[in-house]
């Protein structure tokens, strides 16, 4: 059952992120000696990165650190609609944090190959003999249309069971090109957290929880099989599903 949080504004969200980024990163460090970090794009999660770049910084121990990306578009790593060139920005040119634990999807690539050669890097980096990689953390986003990192609403990548890694199409974006995490990783995570700020995120959130979709909306597909499952939310995105609860409540009365 998902951990459903929801804060009164986005800061508020942003603060409430980094902190368990923080948590998520002490007890993996302690339990293992490394700390395993799924970061996503878009504007949403930047704040959050600059607190832990600035506030929280000392709390985390980055030199166990490694970094990883849900989704990237097919840009170069300094184009303005890189998820990698956020990130920089945020977070990551701030903290002490070695070039060599930071894997970025290599958009240089054909998207194709691209795709192979994350999986490769997936692959070499966890040791892999078959099984599925245990991310410690994954922290994604949802659209206003229902997708999470680049898994849109009727994508094939929707129904990809084998694969950790593929190309997809964001048909109705700027850049359309893409290449993300499929289901199966997303839900071998050990944590996933869900951020979703903004009014116009409402109507998806509600539709996700109360479960009307069939099939499902793709950010609604995100069940971690072995893992904990964490929305946070600030009360514009959270406005038409408490809407939602009121109804289904009245219903259930009559």
């Amino acid at each position: 059952m998902a951990d459903l949080r929801i804060y009164d504004d986005r800061a508020s969200a942003a603060r409430a992120l980094a902190a368990l980024v923080v948590t998520a990163a002490q007890s993996a460090v302690a339990a293992r000696d490394r700390f395993t970090l799924v970061l996503c794009g878009g504007s949403t999660p930047r704040q959050a990165f600059r607190l832990l770049a600035d506030e929280y910084a000392d709390d985390i121990d980055w030199s166990r650190t490694s970094i990883f990306w849900s989704d990237e578009r097919c840009v170069p790593a300094d184009h303005p609609d890189s998820n990698t060139k956020m990130a920089r920005e945020a977070l990551l040119d701030h903290v002490p944090l070695a070039f060599d634990r930071i894997y970025r999807i290599p958009t240089q690539l054909d998207p194709a190959a691209a795709a192979q050669a994350y999986q490769a890097e997936l692959v070499r980096f966890f040791e892999s003999r078959g099984g599925i990689p245990r991310f410690d953390m994954m922290i994604l986003g949802v659209g206003a249309d229902g997708h999470t990192a680049s898994l849109f609403p009727g994508s094939p990548a929707l129904d990809e069971k084998k694969r950790w890694v593929v190309t997809a199409t964001a048909e109705n974006a700027p850049v359309k090109e893409r290449i993300t995490f499929t289901l199966p990783i997303l839900n071998a995570a050990a944590h996933v957290v869900m951020l979703v700020l903004g009014e116009e995120k409402a109507d998806a959130v509600a539709r996700i929880f109360t479960g009307d979709d069939d099939p499902p909306l793709p950010a609604g597909r995100v069940q971690p099989l072995n893992g904990r499952l964490t929305w946070i939310l600030d009360e514009e995105a959270a406005s038409r599903l408490r809407a939602a609860t009121i109804d289904d409540q009245a219903d259930e009365s009559t």
